[in-house]
């Protein structure tokens, strides 16, 4: 199946947004709700977080989850805020080898993303933290050619989990990432990397749109913005932090009988209207 309108503008407009020094800034969502609740909330467009779309299909996060309902989960999100770019972190590619990452990135396009993050980590007891270059560096020049066949300009980020999984500092990462961008990435991810100094080596010495990982605890985004990252994503912690709510709160009600930590929610008209509009 060919999509070229309106998923083809959407991609174009999407790469636009990637500017050094004015980063797009990403707040995850997890499911056509928390995709609805960024996009009112001013968001220029939506990426999935795979950890929080996992946990809300009830699966641990880290390639559990099988590609046809993952994907399933983003076509839900894009129809609830069309018209919207969205991205779609599809883990390793939910694929064992590059012609799997190839089928994986066509069904993501047919689902509605224009956007692909791929991570180089393996998940998994035994063996290395990270997938050897060459071998990533395969899928990620088959997820291209993927979107290539179907004619839509798609980003694909790539993800370097040097720094996540303790695997290499700035040197591998970047060498990781010139090895990626040959293959056809468009921007680099590198989550765990939040030292102003280390993220401004990565941007000089990556010549593509940067994406780092934000959180509790990280530089605020102005001092990233000032580095000349180009994207800055919350990744699982808002998907983390309404989890905490839910325990706080059924905590509170179960033992407390009292109802403090509900204060300040949606009112129940104004959410249902979110996807009333969809």
């Amino acid at each position: 199946m060919t999509l070229t309108y309106p998923l083809h503008d959407l991609a174009l407009s999407f790469r636009a947004l990637h500017v050094p020094g004015r980063p797009l800034v990403l707040p995850n969502a997890w499911d056509p709700v928390s995709a609805a609740v960024v996009v009112e909330a001013g968001a220029p467009a939506v990426a999935t977080t795979s950890a929080g779309l996992a946990w809300a299909l009830g699966a641990a996060d880290g390639d559990r989850l099988d590609r046809d309902r993952a994907l399933a989960a983003v076509a839900r999100i894009a129809e609830a805020v069309r018209g919207v770019a969205v991205s779609a972190d599809i883990e390793g590619g939910y694929a064992e080898d590059a012609a799997g990452v190839a089928d994986t990135v066509r069904a993501a396009v047919v689902a509605g993303a224009v956007g692909v993050n791929i991570e180089d980590g393996r998940h998994g007891g035994g063996g290395e933290p990270l997938r050897p270059v060459a071998e990533q560096a395969e899928r990620i020049a088959a997820a291209r050619a993927a979107a290539g066949s179907a004619r839509v300009p798609l980003f694909v980020n790539a993800r370097i989990d040097t720094f996540l999984r303790d695997a290499g500092g700035v040197e591998p990462t970047l060498e990781r990432a010139a090895a990626y961008l040959a293959a056809g990435a468009d921007g680099i991810f590198v989550p765990g990397a939040v030292d102003p100094g280390t993220v401004k080596a990565l941007v000089a010495g990556i010549d593509a749109p940067v994406n780092v990982l934000v959180g509790p605890g990280a530089p605020a985004v102005a001092e990233f913005a000032a580095l000349g990252v180009a994207r800055i994503s919350g990744g699982s912690s808002i998907a983390e932090a309404a989890h905490a709510l839910v325990r706080r709160a059924a905590r509170e009600l179960l033992r407390e009988g009292t109802y403090g930590a509900l204060a300040g929610g949606f009112a129940y008209g104004e959410l249902n209207a979110l996807l009333t509009r969809a």
